[in-house]
């Protein structure tokens, strides 16, 4: 079984780049951050071009597996395959694209040539086989699915803000839960779109960002926690399961939920705890079978989420292989100094067990160009953890840690472990705390993650920022940030969980 985990260096066996905007591949990355949806950009220039003289930011493709509702269980695997697929062209595209930017900019045109045409060619291409493949599992042919071949390069229009347009890119999944409410503000007029340092627009390392803008001072942002009450029949109880911060130093870039059997389907790196044979190749007699890191052995479930990267000048051992360098993702991974791993309640009603091998993806990869329909996680600093982000990085007063907290999906279909775009099966609870019709309330996993790192450095000759690992187009922006959850629990410890929360119980 072919393996791509990678373990991490040893800072003396690390290299000092002599620059802080490393130049990857011969080619300096230059980009602006703008924000526009992936339907508005289409909208406003059937084109896909921009206006010359405009600074474009990066490439924005529709995301076709959030509209893939049906896919045959037995072809699922093959269409993944081919999702990560149009990733990957996303990707080369993205870097074609890093290089001739600033030819693009002054002859649209040549963008369409060089960029946009090829790339529609080759989506088309994977859209017709994807089409194929569902009709081979006896579903019908998804009509008009060709006419997602199509992405644009977006453009720096109106300092970075919405243009407005339809940013619900396909998914149920942005109902809230009351958990976010508030998280999207601006701050305060922290957004000034300065770079100071960084770089020519996006700056950070490898030139694909983040920006100053992405950064805001916790301190400015008011309390907006609203957590819905419980009510009488609620499950109060919560349960811990103790799995480390990853000291394996087990990172890999695959996602074996979305992408099986591709290695790098991911393009980015992921942390691991938990369960130590996941890959893209990993089958669910792989996971049963895994070693753990859980302190409970009936743990076997994964846990994993973009690596943290301090982009400092250094070099990580992964400068120059996929999912790092390759990927426009650099700087030193930032090892967790805590992370906490709970299963909570529901405020209206009892949980039921979780099925084994459920798969749970919380918050989107791809939100910078999708909008923030299905964006979920929260950045925040530790003593002020009312005060939640979702856009933008937390700059943190001294003697407080960065923290980045998920809260799964907690309602389940009651039937399915996966679905077609790996969304539909779960469902978030509705803001007063219950389940959607149809669904059931099963044990939430809130993660936390809390890291040690220096407030960002903007300006001077060495700036230093922190960002997550993201899809090189994404620009490691805050809204991109996910995590991922396989359930491998026994049944055994899966009925303590249920019963302790049930109960009331705090459970280790």
């Amino acid at each position: 079984m072919a393996r791509t985990t990678r373990k991490r260096s040893t800072l003396a066996n690390r290299a000092i780049a002599a620059s802080a905007a490393l130049i990857l591949g011969g080619g300096g990355l230059v980009a602006v951050n703008v924000y526009a949806s992936a339907g508005e950009s289409r909208g406003q220039n059937p084109n896909g071009t921009q206006a010359a003289g405009r600074s474009v930011s990066t490439i924005d493709c529709p995301d076709v597996g959030n509209e893939l509702d049906v896919v045959p269980q037995k072809e699922r695997a093959n269409v993944d395959r081919e999702l990560a697929t149009l990733d990957t062209q996303i990707t080369t595209a993205y870097k074609r694209f890093a290089d001739l930017r600033q030819r693009i900019e002054s002859d649209p045109r040549y963008g369409q040539q060089q960029i946009l045409t090829p790339l529609k060619n080759e989506r088309t291409v994977i859209l017709q086989r994807i089409a194929a493949l569902i009709e081979r599992g006896k579903a019908p042919k998804p009509q008009g699915l060709e006419s997602m071949a199509s992405c644009t390069l977006r453009a720096d229009d109106n300092n970075g803000q919405n243009q407005g347009g339809d940013q619900n890119q396909g998914g149920d999944q942005g109902q809230g839960d009351g958990q976010d409410q508030g998280q999207g503000q601006d701050n305060g007029g922290q957004d000034q779109g300065q770079d100071n340092g960084q770089g020519d627009g996006n700056g950070g390392q490898a030139g694909n960002g983040p920006e100053q803008s992405d950064f805001v001072d916790i301190q400015s942002v008011q309390p907006n926690v609203n957590n819905p009450r419980n009510r009488r029949g609620a499950s109060r109880g919560t349960f811990t399961t103790s799995c480390g911060v990853n000291e394996n130093g087990k990172f890999n870039p695959d996602n074996v939920i979305v992408a099986p059997g591709v290695a790098n389907g991911a393009h980015h790196m992921h942390d691991y705890v938990g369960n130590q044979a996941n890959d893209a190749f990993a089958s669910d007699d792989d996971l049963a079978n895994g070693q753990t890191t859980c302190v409970d052995q009936g743990d076997r479930s994964t846990y994993y989420w973009p690596v943290l990267r301090l982009q400092n000048g250094r070099q990580e051992n992964d400068a120059n292989a996929d999912g790092g360098g390759k990927d426009q993702n650099v700087g030193e991974i930032q090892t967790p100094s805590q992370v906490t791993l709970n299963f909570v309640g529901n405020p209206r009603s009892k949980v039921t067990a979780m099925p084994r091998f459920l798969r749970i993806i919380t918050g989107d990869a791809k939100a910078f160009v999708n909008g923030d329909a299905n964006a979920n996680a929260s950045w925040s600093c530790t003593g002020f953890e009312d005060r939640q982000l979702k856009d933008k990085y937390p700059i943190c007063p001294e003697g407080s840690q960065v923290v980045r907290t998920f809260k799964f999906q907690s309602c389940w279909d009651g039937q399915n472990t996966d679905s077609a775009n790996h969304r539909t099966h779960v469902a978030f609870a509705q803001a007063n705390g219950a389940c959607p019709n149809g669904f059931r309330a099963i044990p939430q996993l809130v993660q936390r993650i809390v890291y040690d790192v220096p407030p960002p450095v903007f300006d001077g000759a060495n700036p230093s920022v922190f960002a997550v690992d993201s899809f090189p187009e994404q620009l490691h922006k805050p809204i991109t940030d996910h995590g991922d959850f396989i359930n491998v629990f026994d049944q055994k410890l899966m009925n303590k969980v249920v019963n302790c929360i049930n109960g009331g119980r705090k459970c280790r």
